[in-house]
């Protein structure tokens, strides 16, 4: 099995090549996690658009002369200047909206962090409205402050050279979509705000990196020998993405196949093995660069137990003694067995990537079964002991689980039974709140 010739001759035949998750940009990455990006580009946008709606005007009026159309021109100099006090005051309005919003922020910003958990102020941070409403709104006072710049003092049709009525008109219309936007933005921060919607993004974010991952193989094929490793180099950061389509290519280009040691959400550190590689030499480091992505926190992109991390964390924060909020709690584990009931029949483990040929060429370990169960339920079922609303809502969703998931995975399912009996047990003294505060209920109390 050490031969790679002989592995790729024991590969089973081709099979459709799966669409791989898109590589994670750092680039990317950083500019989404970042507030300057957006407003920055909407800043050239209104310096481009001013220019372009100042050079329209002027042109118009060097038309409108030598048409001979001057009453034309006097009627647009007067409806210039009846736009003019509008313009202006577009101008200081805006800087006063600009200083609501990043008001409205700071507060969602930090009642996030301090109610919800650390990890849920990445939605904030990434949220597209918030960043196109910021973008829109210094684009509109730049775009104002320029617009007033050029009007003139002269007023006679016949010696004018420009007149602003394209770029006043253009402003209203900024102006406009201000509004409607701040709107929106005050809408969508008042939903972030609640935990329920916060919840449900989390889900649908973990339920889209589900989605992207392909499902690991009920038997998957043996693996050549490991003949040696390959640290990382970089930065110490948490794992967060390897592109995948450029470790098949480095894979099959030198006939290996390659393995990923640690699990994306690991914390690596230089020096630590990151790929295996079975079959053959390493290749080397320089077909190898730009493959791993680290960073300073976990993201979605490739990681499937992160969702469930989040959820964990909601939970905890809420059944904390400063907060006693069992129904937030509550709220997670619906989520928490939605993600696991979708999960009982997957198959989990490793997965095979394979190159156009059908042969495999990059193993990459998921979570298993019990990992998520243990990941999803242990820290809650600590914490829970002392509220029978959220015993009662974990003792359904095990049951739930129990009946959904296959015999081989009721194990993990059936061991949390067990210690959170044994818990409320020993917390609960009396038989009577003892067996209401186990007993099934998918309300928790309801």
């Amino acid at each position: 099995m050490g031969n790679p010739g002989h592995f790729a001759a024991q590969a089973p035949g081709p099979v459709p090549v799966r669409a791989r998750p898109r590589p994670l940009s750092p680039l990317r990455e950083h500019l989404r996690d970042t507030f300057w990006f957006t407003p920055g580009l909407g800043l050239v946008g209104a310096v481009v658009l001013a220019a372009l709606a100042l050079d329209f005007d002027a042109w118009l009026i060097a038309w409108l002369r030598t048409e001979g159309d001057y009453d034309t021109i006097g009627t647009l100099i007067t409806l210039a200047d009846d736009a003019k006090s509008i313009i202006t005051a577009v101008g200081s309005a805006m800087l006063t909206f600009i200083g609501v919003v990043f008001s409205i922020s700071l507060v969602a910003l930090q009642m996030a962090s301090g109610q919800f958990s650390p990890r849920v102020v990445r939605l904030y941070v990434r949220s597209r409205i918030t960043k196109a409403t910021f973008a829109v709104f210094l684009a509109t006072f730049l775009f104002a402050l320029l617009v007033q710049t050029a009007y003139e003092a002269n007023t006679d049709p016949r010696t004018v050279t420009t007149v602003p009525f394209a770029s006043a008109v253009l402003c209203v219309l900024m102006v406009l979509v201000s509004l409607a936007l701040f709107v929106a933005y005050v809408n969508s921060t008042l939903r972030l705000m609640r935990v329920s919607h916060v919840i449900d993004r989390v889900i649908r974010e973990s339920f889209r990196v589900l989605d992207k991952h392909g499902a690991a193989e009920p038997e998957p094929p043996a693996l050549p020998a490991a003949r040696a490793e390959v640290a990382h180099t970089g930065r110490a950061g948490v794992l967060r993405d390897v592109h995948i389509a450029r470790l098949v290519r480095v894979a099959r280009r030198h006939g290996v196949v390659l393995r990923l040691i640690p699990r994306i959400g690991d914390y690596v550190v230089p020096g630590t093995p990151v790929l295996a590689v079975h079959g053959g030499a390493a290749p080397p480091r320089r077909a190898l660069r730009y493959t791993v992505s680290v960073g300073v926190e976990r993201t979605f992109h490739q990681d499937l137990g992160f969702g469930l991390r989040q959820l964990s964390d909601i939970a905890q924060r809420a059944l904390s003694p400063a907060v006693n909020d069992p129904t937030t709690a509550v709220q997670c584990l619906d989520r928490i067995v939605q993600f696991l009931a979708a999960l009982a029949h997957r198959p989990l483990g490793a997965l095979h990537h394979r190159d156009r040929r059908g042969r495999v060429r990059l193993v990459q370990d998921l979570p298993g079964w019990t990992d998520l169960v243990d990941l999803g339920l242990t820290e809650i079922r600590g914490c829970a002991t002392g509220s029978p609303q959220v015993t009662r809502r974990l003792v359904a969703g095990l049951d739930d689980l129990w009946h959904l998931a296959p015999e081989e995975r009721r194990e993990p399912l059936e061991r949390h039974r067990a210690l959170l009996t044994e818990a409320v047990t020993r917390r609960v003294p009396e038989g009577a709140d003892r067996a209401f505060a186990l007993e099934p209920d998918r309300q928790g109390i309801g």
